[in-house]
């Protein structure tokens, strides 16, 4: 069984949340596709294609980083620190006066996650090959 399960399943009900917040405004302000004029459409677009372009790839790093045999409280820490920047994140770029340190601070834990994931790999392959 896999570390990384519970935080993936987090943040599919995330993404699954903010896909509907998205519909929802859409069939709001009857816009089928692009934003419509409307900034709050603008804004949730925004926020739940920042979560698609990130999230992937922060999860299949962490997964990688447990399959190559980081320990366990490594993969808790990115999972964590993940869930946390992704929700900071959303919901600061959601907020219509935003607030500039959530979205800051979501995506320095969410940069953290892709730098220390990268480097552990990096570490685990050159240990492997030189070590």
């Amino acid at each position: 069984m896999t570390h990384l399960a519970p935080y993936a399943a987090v943040l599919t009900l995330l993404f699954v949340a903010l896909s509907w917040r998205t519909i929802g405004l859409r069939r709001r302000c009857r816009v089928a596709v692009g934003d419509g004029g409307h900034p709050e459409l603008l804004r949730a677009m925004r926020v739940h294609a920042n979560f698609a372009e990130y999230v992937p790839l922060s999860l299949g790093l962490i997964l990688m980083v447990e399959l190559q045999g980081s320990p366990s409280w490594l993969v808790h820490v990115l999972g964590v620190a993940l869930v946390v920047g992704r929700g900071i994140h959303a919901w600061g770029v959601s907020q219509t006066a935003e607030n500039f340190r959530f979205r800051v601070a979501g995506m320095m834990l969410t940069f953290g996650v892709l730098v220390t994931s990268a480097l552990e790999l990096l570490r685990r392959t050159l240990w492997v090959m030189w070590g």
